[in-house]
C-alpha cells in the first residue's frame, strides 16, 4: 500500500480516476443526475449517519456516490445502511485517496477522527473536491491556518459543520441580539454536560483483522494499536483528538462569537482537570475557560462526566447584555430581562441532547443544503472555513492554556500567543514522516 506523501501529490496532475463501479438500485438514482452533485462520505462511524440522513433530505440537489471508512466491519454496516435509505448502492472503499481519484465525486464530506481533518480536506481540495469538514476543521492551531490558507488557493468551497449557523431559529435570535434586543452584550457563557464513562486502561492487541491501522492513524506518529482507542474514544487521547472542548464546546462557543460579534481575545484562562476516573484520557473531564475581548467575554464550561444541567439542558448559549440576556441552544431562545424574568419563549418543539452522539436534526439538513446552494449557485455559505476556523483556534487556546497551566496572551489579529515561546510550541504538532499537510 502507498503511504506517503507522493500519493496525494498525484491527485493536482490528475489520474484518470479509478473505475468504482455505482449499482443503480432505482430509476431515481439516475434521473436528474446532471443536476445533483455527488458527494463522497468518509468516516461512517457515528456523524457519518447524520450526514447520510441530511443527503437524503437535500436528494432533489444531491446523491452519495462513494462510502468510505477504513474499518471493513463499519464501512458495511454503513453501506447496507445507506442502501435501505437511499434505494441505491453508493461504491464503498476503504481508502479515501481512491475516492478522491473519482472524477465523478465533486464533494467530500469528512466525519473521521480529528487528526485526519485538515490533512484531508487540503488533499481533496488539492483533488478539485468541495469539502464539507466537521468541527473541528483542525487538530491544531497551524493545520487551521493551513486550511485557510488552502481553501484561498484552490478556490474551492469549505464548509465547517457549526450547524447552529443554519439553524433559522438560532439566526433569528443572533439577529435580534445584533439589533440591539439586549443592548450591548457584555458576557457570554456555553456550556456541555454528559455522562461518559471511563475509557479503562488500554491493552496492545493485535490490530483487528478488518482494520487498516496505518491508514488511520496517516499523519500521526506510530503507536501500537490498544483496544481503547478505536472507534470513537480516539477523542481522548492528544495523537488523535483534542478533546471536549473542540468536540462539543466548538458549538456553543460559535453562537457566543457569532452573536456578539467577537473573533480573537486578548487574553484566555484555562483550568481543569481528569476528576472523575484514572484511566488513560488524556484530556480534562471538567474544565472552565475564559476569553477576554477587553470590554467584554466568553465563558465555557465543560462537564464531560456529571449531567448536571444549565436552564435544564445538556448544553446551551446564554448571552447577558445591559438590558437583559437570551438563552439559545438547538431547539429555540428565550429573552429575560435584567432581573431574570422571562419576556419570550420561541421553540422548534425538537429536543437534543448530549447522549446523541450521531446528531441527525433538521438543522444539519439545512447547513448541507446551504452548502449544496453555495456550490451549485452561488449562495454564500453560512460557515465558511475562515470563520469556523476562529471557534476551533480559540477553543484549541483554551487547551494550550490549560496545558501549561498560565493566561495566555494573544495577538488579536491572527490568535497567536504572545510572549511565550513554551506554549507557542503547541501551536502545531509532530507528524509521520511523509505524511504532512501541504498545500
Amino acid at each position: 500500500m502507498v503511504t506517503r506523501r507522493e500519493f496525494l501529490d498525484t491527485l493536482v496532475v490528475g489520474a484518470a480516476g479509478l473505475a468504482i463501479a455505482s449499482t443503480a438500485k432505482s430509476y431515481g438514482q439516475i434521473l436528474g443526475a446532471n443536476d445533483r452533485l455527488n458527494f463522497a462520505i468518509i468516516g461512517l462511524n457515528g456523524r457519518g449517519y447524520a450526514h447520510l440522513a441530511s443527503l437524503k433530505a437535500n436528494q432533489d440537489t444531491a446523491r452519495i456516490s462513494h462510502v468510505c471508512d477504513v474499518d471493513g466491519d463499519i464501512l458495511k454496516k454503513f453501506a447496507g445502511d445507506a442502501e435501505r435509505e437511499l434505494g441505491y448502492a453508493p461504491a464503498t472503499d476503504r481508502d479515501f485517496r481512491h475516492v478522491l481519484q473519482s472524477k465523478d465525486v465533486d464533494a467530500i464530506t469528512i466525519a473521521t477522527p480529528e487528526h485526519w481533518h485538515t490533512p484531508m480536506a487540503i488533499a481533496g481540495l488539492r483533488a478539485g473536491k468541495h469539502v464539507y469538514i466537521e468541527k473541528p476543521c483542525s487538530h491544531n492551531p497551524a493545520e487551521g491556518v493551513l486550511l485557510v490558507q488552502a481553501q484561498r488557493k484552490y478556490g474551492k468551497l469549505v464548509q465547517m459543520g457549526n450547524q447552529r449557523r443554519s439553524n433559522p431559529l438560532v439566526i433569528e435570535a443572533v439577529d435580534k441580539v445584533h439589533n440591539g434586543l439586549i443592548g450591548t452584550p457584555c458576557f457570554g457563557k456555553g456550556w456541555y454536560a454528559n455522562t461518559r464513562k471511563s475509557i479503562g486502561f488500554g491493552k496492545v492487541i493485535p490490530v483487528p483483522a478488518q482494520l487498516d491501522w496505518e491508514l488511520w492513524q496517516g499523519p500521526a506518529p506510530r503507536r501500537p494499536y490498544t483496544d481503547n482507542i478505536h472507534p470513537y474514544n480516539w477523542h481522548w487521547f492528544r495523537l488523535y483528538g483534542a478533546g471536549e472542548a473542540l468536540n462539543n464546546g466548538t458549538h456553543e462557543i460559535d453562537v457566543c462569537r457569532w452573536a456578539m460579534g467577537v473573533d480573537y481575545p486578548q487574553r484566555i484562562t484555562s483550568s481543569g482537570g481528569r476528576y472523575h476516573f484514572k484511566d488513560d484520557w488524556q484530556f480534562y473531564d471538567t474544565l472552565v475557560t475564559s476569553f477576554d475581548y477587553g470590554d467584554k467575554m466568553i465563558s465555557w464550561e465543560g462537564n464531560s462526566c456529571s449531567g448536571m444541567r444549565y436552564y435544564g439542558r445538556d448544553r446551551g448559549s446564554t448571552i447577558l447584555g445591559t438590558t437583559g440576556s437570551i438563552l439559545i441552544d438547538g431547539n429555540g431562545y428565550e429573552v429575560y430581562d435584567l432581573k431574570g424574568n422571562k419576556l419570550s419563549e420561541i421553540k422548534a418543539g425538537n429536543v437534543i441532547s448530549s447522549s446523541d452522539l450521531m446528531g441527525r436534526d433538521t438543522m444539519t439538513d439545512a447547513h448541507f443544503a446551504n452548502f449544496i446552494a453555495a456550490i451549485r449557485k452561488g449562495e454564500k455559505l453560512n460557515s465558511p472555513i475562515e470563520i469556523g476556523n476562529v471557534d476551533v483556534t480559540i477553543l484549541q487556546l483554551s487547551n494550550i492554556a490549560w496545558e501549561v497551566s498560565r493566561e495566555l496572551r494573544l495577538d488579536t489579529t491572527d490568535g497567536k500567543i504572545l510572549n511565550d515561546a513554551e506554549a507557542m510550541k503547541l501551536w502545531g504538532r509532530e507528524y509521520e514522516k511523509g505524511w504532512e499537510p501541504h498545500l
